[in-house]
């Protein structure tokens, strides 16, 4: 017998799936029903609106995130942090659309998920945790300058501006100086 998956999740799944081949501006309602072969008054049923299906695909990515920086081993506290920060561009590099649609705040605030209590701040007390492993950032803010540089990096790297002003640029190498900048320690 084959086991049918609720019509919640396959609606987000179509919606992840769909998300990199036509943008959130082309995510309707309609396309995600049609993808998940349901009815297109189908979705309003679990989203009353359009950001709140957009906002319920977010929440996917940002799971997707959080189990990237779960993922990371290293031998050292500095190390793991600098791969950490690779892993946030390299999700920005491969899943574009998706990075873009998470912080977009302004289009997903009260949409349904509530983000921001939800992922979005759990996920960047993992990463002041990470820091914190590093130096005494007893106020966060050494980890908040830190991800605002690498949230930088991770959006030129991804729209590929990044080759208009620096071209063959060392992600690795620019990740590795800004996290060493941040941390007051020698890049590698």
């Amino acid at each position: 017998m084959e086991v049918v998956e609720p019509l919640r999740e396959r609606l987000v799944a179509a919606g992840v799936e769909m998300l990199e081949q036509v943008g959130a501006a082309q995510l309707g309602l309609r396309a995600i029903a049609r993808e998940a072969g349901v009815s297109h008054g189908a979705p309003r049923r679990y989203f009353p609106t359009h950001n709140a299906l957009l906002a319920a695909v977010a929440a996917r990515g940002y799971t997707d995130l959080r189990a990237d920086f779960e993922a990371v081993q290293a031998d050292s506290p500095h190390a793991r942090l600098e791969l950490t920060g690779m892993a946030y561009v390299e999700f920005a590099v491969h899943r574009r659309e998706m990075f873009t649609l998470m912080f977009r705040h302004d289009l997903l605030e009260g949409a349904g998920e509530n983000l921001r209590v939800t992922v979005t701040r759990p996920l960047f007390r993992r990463w002041t945790e990470r820091v914190a492993e590093c130096v005494d950032d007893p106020n966060g803010q050494r980890a908040l300058s830190l991800w605002t540089n690498l949230h930088g990096i991770a959006v030129v790297v991804a729209n590929r501006s990044i080759e208009a002003v620096a071209p063959g640029t060392d992600v690795r190498r620019l990740v590795a100086t800004a996290v060493a900048q941040h941390l007051g320690s020698p890049a590698t």
